[in-house]
């Protein structure tokens, strides 16, 4: 039920319906687009990942009502057609109804947003249409591409694993852009990512679009020997005293491919295991040291966020033979997640399950028990008086409808 109360608040599938062409003859559907979405949604939320659990789940009268219905829900067979009817069309009207959900969450516009860009594995263990080696993660896998700002997701792009892991992240900046300008034309947008993002034309398209970056580069002979200098003292120093050094030195530097040179903030450390040399490039202004920990650092919190969409809402259950119904299996997935973070952001703030994970919130204020009344006036649901969630489910609930 919060997470009925949450899509109500967002009108994220609701919205996502009305934007999906349904192809099935109108005289012969029972289940329209927007209780399906809700059903395999809802059910990826509630641990449910299969379609085949919905032989079972189609009767389960909270789920029921979470959908609108007051009937049995579709059966595993039209879930599954679901699925296979998703093409190109669709996954675009997914992101489009997250990242418009995510601009109708602020209630002014912010004076900036930094868009945190990754790519990750998705193991794959059939014969999946885009399924290839890769030498990286040495296994079959696709190679999935998201974009979160703050614990929000944005896009949740399937790709193959045969391309640079950067492939598309340039013209997915640009749509994003794009539409976050057109929501807020002053807020200030910055790009960051690890060194497999550190491509000169999308950095020469962000200088010329006013979007800041900061990036990590690979470290190379070239820029060592331009540090040369400033990690001899490092080196000189722990020797010295016994303790790690870090230092944070500014840089210009150009590879043979740009055109010009660019701010390379260098942070060198020596320790007991030697020299531990980093790179940034960036066109942003400050500090050096300021800009790594304040800034770049925190773009390990995405890895989290990738996590809690892989292991704790099946993202990577991309089974099916065709290529679109597997990039719809990653975004039932991501949509779920962002139900989820909704419920995390709007209704338990200020409480112990604030930053809880998905699991966390899914285990204790879910998937719990109760009794189920219902009739032709109303549906009841009385949890237990020694429910120790209780209360956190009420003020859950009340915070979600108050809007």
């Amino acid at each position: 039920m919060l997470l009925a109360a949450a899509e109500r608040r967002l009108g994220l599938l609701s919205g996502l319906a009305r934007r999906l062409e349904d192809r099935r003859q109108v005289g012969k559907v029972e289940h329209r687009l927007a209780a399906l979405l809700r059903q395999r949604v809802f059910a990826v939320a509630l641990g449910w990942e299969d379609v085949n659990d919905h032989a079972s789940l189609r009767d389960d009268s909270v789920l029921q009502t979470a959908c609108g219905r007051d009937r049995r829900l579709a059966s595993p067979s039209t879930v599954g057609r679901l699925e296979q009817a998703a093409d190109r069309s669709w996954a675009w009207a997914a992101h489009l109804s997250m990242v418009e959900a995510f601009i109708a969450s602020f209630d002014a516009a912010p004076d900036e947003l930094v868009l945190d860009f990754d790519a990750t594995d998705d193991t794959v263990h059939g014969r999946q249409e885009g399924r290839f080696f890769h030498g990286y993660y040495d296994h079959y896998c696709f190679l999935p591409l998201y974009v979160f700002c703050g614990e929000q997701l944005l896009v949740s792009y399937l790709r193959p694993s045969n391309i640079d892991g950067a492939k598309h992240a340039w013209a997915i900046l640009k749509l994003l852009v794009g539409k976050l300008r057109q929501a807020w034309p002053d807020v200030r947008i910055i790009l960051r990512a690890d060194s497999g993002f550190c491509r000169h034309r999308m950095l020469a398209w962000c200088e010329r679009n006013g979007v800041g970056y900061i990036v990590g580069l690979a470290k190379n002979a070239r820029l060592d020997k331009d540090a040369e200098m400033w990690m001899g003292w490092a080196e000189a120093a722990y020797r010295h005293g016994g303790e790690k050094q870090r230092l944070f030195v500014d840089l210009r530097y150009g590879a043979k491919t740009w055109k010009k040179q660019r701010r390379v903030i260098a942070r060198l450390e020596h320790g007991a295991k030697g020299a531990n040399p980093r790179y940034l490039v960036t066109n942003l202004e400050g500090d050096g040291q300021r800009l790594y920990e304040n800034l770049y650092c925190q773009r390990g919190e995405m890895e989290n966020r990738i996590k809690e969409c892989q292991l704790g809402l099946f993202a990577d259950r991309t089974s099916c033979h065709k290529w679109w119904p597997n990039q719809f299996r990653l975004l039932a997935s991501s949509l779920a997640y962002t139900l989820l973070e909704a419920i995390r952001r709007l209704a338990l703030w200020g409480t112990a399950m604030a930053r809880a994970q998905v699991g966390t919130i899914r285990s204790r204020l879910l998937k719990i028990g109760a009794v189920v009344i219902r009739n032709t006036r109303r549906v009841s649901i009385h949890l237990s008086t020694a429910c120790p969630d209780k209360w956190l489910f009420q003020l859950a609930a009340a915070r979600l409808t108050a809007g």
